[in-house]
């Protein structure tokens, strides 16, 4: 896989890279474990392996559900003290950020849209943005083989020919980009994808050859993206990264540039609950710019100006309802 120089300044940006401390070269023997995605013990979500706290955003049966949705979540390992470049599936602290931060924050939306599946991968640490040639770049196509892995047993063994939603953020949208160049864009597989939701990287109109940026609500078979930022702020020490991404808006999923508080659907905190009629949002050269979320502890978003960590739950009744609608519209046509 090829990770163009904007997304290394972007990641630097977002993450607000410290100095570095003495990193050991990438070395091939130090690599963790591959996984084999055959046991259960490698998916993070299955249908068949919800946890009581994911289960509370299933609205109805799994059984029901006539889509999966594919999702692979973003970088959650940036301690500066962590000097491997890659996390092993089997890292527990690791694997309680991705069911409890990434999986509740994000895949929950989709939860009752479709299907979930969520597999492990040995993720590249953030400082591989940084240090991409001197390690960083093995460490991400590590992460990738990893994805593309899980997601042909995934084929294989779950889909039995369902549509398919692919879902991510950040590091995980970095390897759903390819996922769509490998499987889908131009080939077979297409006919069966409705939807890519990728926020959390830059992604260029021309990012492939056949699958387009969707810009209505009831569109199918294109991606959306977009990255977001307090109103009026852009990002520090980068160039222009996002100058010409794509940037749907992710409220009314067309071509508005500007919303009112009455039109959002739902901003998910981490208490669980959801605020509605929380942000507006204006829509710039490649950014979407919110304002400060209104609920009970907005005061703490006072300061803060990089959304970059809000892209899914900022809007995420928004993109549960529209993904439900594309679905319904796939099978219209379908």
């Amino acid at each position: 896989m090829t990770f163009k120089p904007l997304l290394i300044l972007l990641l630097i940006s977002l993450l607000g890279c410290k100095s570095t401390q003495q990193i050991q070269s990438y070395i091939p023997e130090n690599i963790p474990q591959t996984p084999d995605y055959n046991l259960r013990s490698s998916w993070a979500v299955l249908p068949s392996k919800y946890t009581e706290a994911f289960k509370m955003f299933t609205t109805k049966e799994l059984d029901s559900l006539p889509v999966d949705v594919f999702y692979v979540y973003p970088t959650l390992n940036s301690e500066k003290k962590d000097l491997r470049w890659n996390v092993p599936i089997t890292d527990i602290e690791q694997n309680k950020k991705v069911l409890e931060k990434a999986v509740l924050m994000q895949a929950s939306a989709l939860a009752s849209t479709g299907r979930v599946y969520v597999p492990f991968y040995r993720q590249a640490h953030y400082r591989s943005y940084k240090m991409f040639n001197e390690g960083g770049k093995q460490a991400l196509e590590l992460a990738y083989s990893d994805v593309k892995k899980a997601f042909e047993v995934y084929l294989e063994k779950y889909n039995k020919g369902r549509p398919i939603i692919l879902f991510s953020h950040s590091q995980g949208t970095n390897h759903t980009v390819q996922l769509l160049s490998d499987f889908f864009d131009g080939k077979i597989l297409q006919k069966r994808l409705v939807a890519a939701y990728i926020p959390g990287m830059p992604i260029p109109p021309n990012q492939f050859k056949t699958i387009q940026p969707m810009t209505s609500p009831e569109e199918i078979g294109g991606f959306v993206s977009w990255n977001t930022f307090k109103k009026g702020h852009y990002p520090k020490n980068a160039t222009n990264w996002y100058s010409g991404a794509v940037t749907t808006n992710p409220i009314t999923w067309d071509d508005k540039k500007y919303t009112t508080l009455s039109q959002h659907k739902g901003f998910l905190f981490t208490n669980k609950k959801i605020y509605k009629k929380a942000l507006d949002i204006e829509i710039t050269d490649g950014l979407v710019w919110s304002s400060n979320p209104k609920f009970k502890k907005r005061f703490l978003m006072s300061f803060i100006k990089n959304y970059h960590a809000g892209d899914i739950n900022l809007f995420w009744q928004d993109i549960r309802e529209n993904s439900i609608l594309r679905v319904k519209e796939y099978f219209k046509k379908n």
